[in-house]
């Protein structure tokens, strides 16, 4: 069923809330789906730059919040 949105009609915030919606979706049937061949490399990378002390994480609240800061500023 094709699936048409008004993107260019939506306002950024709308967007973002669309996208969130969509990734909560999909998260909540990950079963159901592989990962792209090229996650694997990224992990054992993000491992390589953790064990090298070289890694930065975020509270995953926090990281949305610090680009809905950002969005602000640019809109």
């Amino acid at each position: 069923m094709p699936l048409t949105l008004a993107l260019k009609k939506m306002s950024r915030a709308d967007k973002l809330r669309t996208m969130e919606a969509i990734w909560s979706d999909l998260a909540g049937n990950e079963a159901r789906f592989a990962s792209p061949a090229w996650h694997g490399a990224a992990l054992q990378e993000t491992q390589r730059l953790v064990k090298a002390g070289k890694a930065k994480f975020s509270d995953w609240e926090d990281a949305k919040a610090r680009l809905r800061r950002k969005i602000v500023k640019v809109a």
